[in-house]
């Protein structure tokens, strides 16, 4: 046999995550073909969305490495576009408070005018993830204002009315002869999938584009690392935060978009965001967050009403919603005083079994106060 006979084959498996597969693909194969055009070598892509690997057949090994080069420049500039959707965050939890959570069912049932609580519904309602988390899209917050609060609504859409005279979630009937506050005597129209899930109420910390099990590992490693930082950046003391009243993040009180429960740190020494920045810190420095959220102000929030979470109109857009009579008798609400018990890399449009986001990792805070 001569050597002009040998014939090198060379094989290289990408495990690129299933999540990216449809970018790498390009729109009717077209981003595929060309990279397989430009290098001379042949990319099969996986027939099942289970699998996250990507084979890239050459006849030199200099050809699988251009391709595999090419194939990782689309990965990274498709993971920074708004069409690739936040897979992970790392939270706060605040629905291990059972009296917030019926209060935040109370909450939707007064403006809904049912008992049909959000609560018992399906939560994986709209797990296909093509709802974006507005932590990191859209945290622009009030400058007075530190934390606020965000809900995640996941459910199918329901249309109902609303009554313009609902009262706070504290008062009593009104009585004989008195008028409702409002002076408005029409209906406001608002889907139920605008409130959000009680039993996922959190506070944001980061938001992350986690597309392969390798990234969720290192990005759990990278919260228990933090661990002890963590703790003595809250001075291993328990941190209470006080929820009070409502606020909007976008839109204005006639065409709300995305509204929130203010949030502020009862004890006022910013233990709680010197500790966020710490986790903030390790992820950025992991490598493991985009450029545009690594520059981004942090800003805690959790969000009731959410109007991202409707289905969209006909040309693709979210519809806002009317939050006057919401805000005339919810603006003040005193939603209450709650311990921050832990952090969570939690996982989007995954829920177990108490409700909350799947948990991939977690690390405690302070809860015993010393004497």
């Amino acid at each position: 046999m001569h050597d002009a006979d040998i014939y090198c084959f060379f094989v290289l498996n990408m495990q690129v995550g299933a999540s990216v597969i449809r970018f790498v693909k390009g729109k009717a194969g077209s981003t595929k073909e060309k990279i397989e055009k430009e290098t001379g070598v042949r990319i099969i892509l996986p027939s099942s969305k289970q699998n996250d690997s990507i084979f890239i057949e050459g006849t030199s090994a200099d050809s699988v490495a251009k391709a595999s080069e090419e194939i990782q420049r689309v990965i990274d500039e498709a993971v920074k576009t708004a069409s690739f959707d936040y897979s992970h965050f790392v939270s706060l939890p605040l629905a291990i408070h059972p009296e917030l959570v019926s209060k935040l069912v109370g909450f939707q049932n007064s403006i809904l005018g049912s008992s049909d609580a959000c609560i018992d519904e399906n939560p994986d309602g709209n797990s296909d993830g093509d709802n974006s988390e507005d932590s990191a899209q859209e945290q622009q917050l009030g400058k007075e204002s530190d934390i606020s609060v965000e809900l995640e609504v996941v459910d199918d859409e329901g249309s109902v009315k609303v009554d313009v005279s609902v009262r706070p979630l504290d008062s009593n009937a009104p009585k004989e002869n008195e008028e409702p506050k409002s002076s408005n005597k029409s209906d406001l129209k608002i889907g139920k999938s605008v409130f959000i899930k009680p039993q996922t109420f959190h506070l944001t910390v980061l938001m992350l584009k986690l597309w392969n099990q390798k990234r969720v590992d290192l990005a759990a490693q990278v919260l228990k690392s933090t661990s002890l930082r963590v703790l003595d950046a809250l001075d291993n003391r328990p941190l209470f935060v006080r929820l009070k009243g409502l606020d909007l993040m976008r839109g204005s009180l006639a065409k709300a978009q995305v509204v929130y429960a203010p949030a502020e740190e009862i004890d006022s020494e910013n233990r709680l965001l010197h500790a966020c920045k710490i986790m903030i810190d390790a992820f950025v420095e992991a490598g493991l967050v985009i450029d545009k959220d690594a520059k981004s102000e942090l800003k805690l929030h959790a969000t009731v009403m959410n109007a991202r979470h409707r289905k969209r109109g006909k040309k693709g857009r979210f519809s806002s919603f009317n939050a006057l009579a919401i805000f005339e008798h919810f603006g003040s609400e005193e939603w209450g005083e709650y311990v921050i018990r832990e952090a969570h890399l939690s996982q989007r449009f995954k829920y177990d079994e108490n409700g909350y986001y799947h948990c991939c990792a977690s690390i405690p805070f302070p809860e015993n106060i010393s004497s």
